[in-house]
């Protein structure tokens, strides 16, 4: 079988990895454009052009692959690509391209994505990071046929994964992925003796993982604590959940719920500041935050933390500086 591959991140790159270790033949990999990166904003590649150029696949990087769009000519280019490539089939996981109808028909068995979420719940661009933010007890992956719509194709494979109590994007964004390239593989070797079945998705239970906003990272400290400290993994690697104390703009990459607190503290204000943690009031009791980072500084826990900072009981997170 003749696999076409397009993905962009390290998501995508355990896809791919494994595909080719499982001896599909890759004659075409499309991934996005190398983009400027790290402090000295250099162009980079992506993990999954990386890879397919360590193991000498074809790549092709278009910005778009509308015929009618802004980059006409890559996208002819990339449909040229694909024809000469003769793919029976194309794997598409987070590759960041809407992906027209020319290329969604050109495989003879068609597209298939893998999604990290038991769809319908979670389709679009962020279902790890949702997933947790919502406090879900499961997610995992579904293996899915792709038409013109957002994550609405029928379901060929689908694999539940329980959350852990400390789950960040990061950790369960391993598991997922890995358990993406486990799937994809076994979808393809079905699909190779005409074994998928495909199963619509139920109507009931849609919702939507839109795009995680910077902006979204400013802590809301009149929230509930349990809303707080799920978002402080929801966004971890990133953004990397944030709020002002003084003059600076901490991230803040881990909390506990810990008890209750006196109506009399405003949301924000330092109860606590100690080696075990630094206890903030919420909108319904208190959090305590376990991991800081200083701008320009390492992730720290919080003893560590405080040892080059002075955090006196009454300061207050979120407030602009005096």
């Amino acid at each position: 079988m003749r696999v076409a591959f397009a993905g962009t991140p390290d998501f995508a790159r355990a896809a791919l990895e494994r595909l080719h270790a499982a001896g599909f033949d890759i004659p075409l990999v499309l991934t996005q454009p190398d983009r400027p990166a790290h402090r000295g904003m250099k162009l980079q590649a992506s993990p999954v052009k990386q890879f397919a150029q360590a193991q000498g696949i074809a790549v092709a990087q278009p910005r778009s692959l509308r015929i009618d769009g802004k980059y006409p000519e890559e996208a002819q280019a990339a449909r040229q690509a694909l024809d000469e490539a003769r793919p029976d089939v194309m794997v598409v996981a987070a590759y960041g391209l809407i992906l027209p109808q020319w290329t969604l028909a050109h495989p003879r068995l068609g597209c298939l994505n893998i999604h990290a979420s038991l769809l319908p719940r979670w389709r679009g661009a962020a279902p790890i990071h949702r997933a947790i933010e919502a406090g879900d007890a499961a997610t995992g992956v579904t293996i899915m046929q792709m038409d013109a719509g957002l994550d609405t194709g029928d379901m060929l494979l689908v694999e539940r994964v329980a959350l852990r109590p400390g789950d960040t994007t990061g950790t369960l964004h391993d598991r997922l992925a890995d358990l993406g390239a486990r799937l994809i593989v076994e979808a393809l070797e079905i699909a190779a003796c005409g074994g998928l079945t495909r199963t619509p998705q139920p109507a009931e239970g849609v919702t939507y993982a839109q795009k995680i906003d910077k902006a979204e990272a400013q802590v809301d400290w009149s929230q509930p604590t349990a809303v707080i400290e799920r978002r402080l993994r929801a966004f971890d690697p990133f953004p990397g959940a944030s709020s002002r104390l003084g003059d600076e703009t901490l991230k803040l990459w881990r909390g506990q719920v810990v008890g209750e607190r006196s109506a009399a503290q405003p949301p924000g204000t330092v109860l606590v500041a100690g080696p075990e943690g630094i206890d903030v009031a919420t909108g319904d009791g208190v959090l305590r935050l376990t991991e800081l980072q200083r701008p320009g500084g390492k992730r720290l826990p919080a003893a560590d933390f405080l040892r080059g900072a002075t955090l006196a009981p009454g300061a207050r997170f979120g407030a602009a500086p005096p």
